[in-house]
């Protein structure tokens, strides 16, 4: 298959939150997708796309692994959809925005901001995959949490129950504008007695306000200057649309909580910073203030991710690759990684939080590095 050979055919209109941002022309599926309920619902969404069978979804010739593809990099987004079956059913410990990792019921994103970590394991393009066998993975949710028993003892994750973070590897608002498969974890939360769901997102999707979560899933809005997601967080709701968000979403039911993420350091972000705490400030509601509570992360970046993004979007590399502020460190994956140098830091993350409580006190700080 050539890099031509990856352009979809011109896609059909589109409609609802992903309007803009997904038109499906070329469908790429694993084996027997349509033996699953799922697979069939979500190839009858998008009855004129090109369907390409391939033998799995993690090597799609032509596709997966293909940094060349960076200047085709929305263009595939923005067209693309590829259908597979979850294999693995194994559980990972976290600790920090969940308890644990769950299956995941989806990879890669219809958004292309340019810190992603995700595809430097999942080819560049990186199309969202959707897994059709949900019914396996809400069961294993099902096990794992029946084995755990009560929450007896509370952590900064949270007091009462162990958390799922169901969208570590996608933004499940815009999981849930492809298929049911949100819907159907948010709901099976409701009737687990000591667990609840959590993601973030940068999407807002008010389909998700009829779920009717009962308080167990949190979502997490990610949050950043809106100066630089206009140039980082491509492809995303604007920050004052997240923003005005919040209230319906509390109403809606669900635990609503801020993602300062990532803090990316420049010139006056100090001032930039707080222009956006007492914007939250002014839009917020009482109910969404009394149960509010934040996740502060410092940028991360990738060696290879910032030599893909200079060929497709150079400007955001101006802040995110800073050599002078950084110091590498090897991942355990054996990635080269870049963080703020140590110390300093570490003066970066008490600073944040200093300006965080003189504008917004009633924000607990659940963890921040």
């Amino acid at each position: 298959m050539t890099n031509l050979d990856l352009f979809p055919p011109e896609p059909p209109p589109a409609t609802g939150p992903l309007e803009h941002l997904l038109k499906v022309s070329r469908i790429y599926l694993e084996p027997d997708i349509e033996r699953f309920t799922r697979g069939r619902d979500i190839l009858a969404r998008f009855p004129g796309a090109e369907r390409v069978p391939v033998r799995s979804h993690w090597n799609i010739p032509g596709l997966f692994g293909n940094e060349g593809n960076a200047e085709a990099w929305n263009r595939i987004k923005g067209s693309t959809l590829v259908l597979g079956v979850k294999k693995s059913m194994g559980f990972e410990a976290n600790g920090r925005s969940a308890d644990f990792l769950p299956p995941s019921t989806a990879n890669g994103c219809v958004m292309s901001c340019a810190y992603c970590y995700v595809p430097r394991h999942k080819g560049y393009a990186n199309p969202v995959t959707v897994f059709v066998n949900i019914e396996q993975v809400l069961a294993a949710i099902r096990r794992h949490a029946g084995r755990l028993g009560p929450k007896t003892e509370p952590n900064t994750v949270d007091p009462r129950y162990w958390v799922y973070d169901i969208g570590c590897n996608s933004d499940c608002s815009a999981d849930a504008a492809l298929s049911d498969n949100v819907k159907d974890l948010v709901r099976l939360f409701t009737v687990l007695p000591n667990a609840m769901g959590s993601f973030a997102t940068k999407l807002v999707n008010r389909e998700l306000l009829s779920y009717a979560p009962r308080g167990k899933t949190r979502i997490r809005f990610s949050l950043m200057p809106p100066a630089k997601a206009k140039l980082l967080d491509v492809r995303t709701s604007p920050i004052s649309e997240r923003i005005a968000a919040i209230d319906d979403f509390v109403a809606a039911g669900y635990e609503v909580h801020l993602n300062f993420s990532p803090v990316v350091i420049t010139e006056g972000w100090q001032a930039e910073y707080d222009a956006l705490f007492q914007q939250l400030d002014d839009t917020m509601g009482d109910r969404a203030k009394e149960q509010l509570a934040a996740e502060i992360i410092f940028l991360t970046h990738n060696e290879r991710l910032h030599e893909v993004n200079l060929r497709w979007h150079p400007k955001a590399e101006e802040l995110l690759w800073r050599p002078e502020l950084q110091e590498t460190k090897v991942s355990q994956g054996g990635g080269v990684n870049v963080r703020y140098r140590t110390g300093y830091k570490g003066r970066l993350v008490e600073e944040f939080q200093e300006l965080l409580a003189r504008r917004m006190p009633y924000c607990r700080v659940r963890y921040a590095f």
